[in-house]
Order: structure tokens, then C-alpha cells, then sequence
């Protein structure tokens, strides 16, 4: 069982840069994927970015194209995402997750595995 942990969240004032680290338990040597999706307080979850683990072609949420940037470490199974300029629109819960199966990058269904998620706060 892939087990996912989610590092790196904190309270950040607007501007300000984060980086999150979601390290998996095991190799993902069948995965499509690694991605990052966001929960705003009071709202439902929703994609923030992806990359693929065999060629390492990346997919963005409009919201997040220029400032955040995904990538990763195949060695480690872990990703990473750098967030630059950030605002308060970006505070939310962020979970990893594996994507296990083809189709939409945004199907929240198509991920067979989940991290706990990290908090992100960015308010002055």
C-alpha cells in the first residue's frame, strides 16, 4: 500500500515563497503520475498541478501558471512543489496524490492514492 506524506506547509505572508515535498512509501514504477490538488476553506478540492513520473512532462491550473512549479525526483519517489508569489487566494489544504489510471488530469477519480495534505496559510 503507497503510503504518502506531505511536507513543507506553514503560514506565509503575500509575495512570499513555499516549497512542498510529498515523499511516497514505495516505488511508482506504474504510476501515470504525480500531482498536487488544493481544498480553499469552504470549498471542494481542486487540481493545482501534475507531472508525469516516466517523461516528466508537467500540467497547470490556470490560477497557478508562472508562480508555482512542480517537479520531481524519481530516485527519492518524492515530488516537490515550488510556490512563488504567493497571495491569499492560494491558502488551502494541499494533498499529493498518485494518478493510477489514464484519462483527465483533473478526474480526482483517476488518483489511486492520497496524502493527509499540508496546510498553506498566506495572509499578512
Amino acid at each position: 500500500q503507497v503510503q504518502l506524506v506531505e511536507s513543507g506547509g506553514g503560514l506565509i505572508q503575500p509575495g512570499g515563497s513555499l516549497r512542498l515535498s510529498c515523499a511516497s512509501s514505495e516505488h511508482l514504477y506504474s504510476a501515470y503520475a504525480m500531482a498536487w490538488f488544493r481544498q480553499p476553506p469552504g470549498k471542494e478540492r481542486e487540481f493545482v498541478a501534475l507531472v508525469s513520473w516516466m517523461n516528466g512532462i508537467t500540467n497547470y491550473a490556470d490560477s497557478v501558471k508562472g508562480r508555482f512549479t512542480i517537479s520531481k525526483d524519481t530516485a527519492k519517489n518524492t515530488v516537490y512543489l515550488q510556490m512563488n508569489n504567493l497571495n491569499p487566494e492560494d491558502t488551502a489544504v494541499y494533498y499529493c496524490a498518485v494518478k493510477t489510471q489514464g484519462g483527465s488530469d483533473f478526474n480526482q477519480g483517476r488518483y489511486g492514492y492520497w496524502g493527509q495534505g499540508t496546510q498553506v496559510t498566506v495572509s499578512s
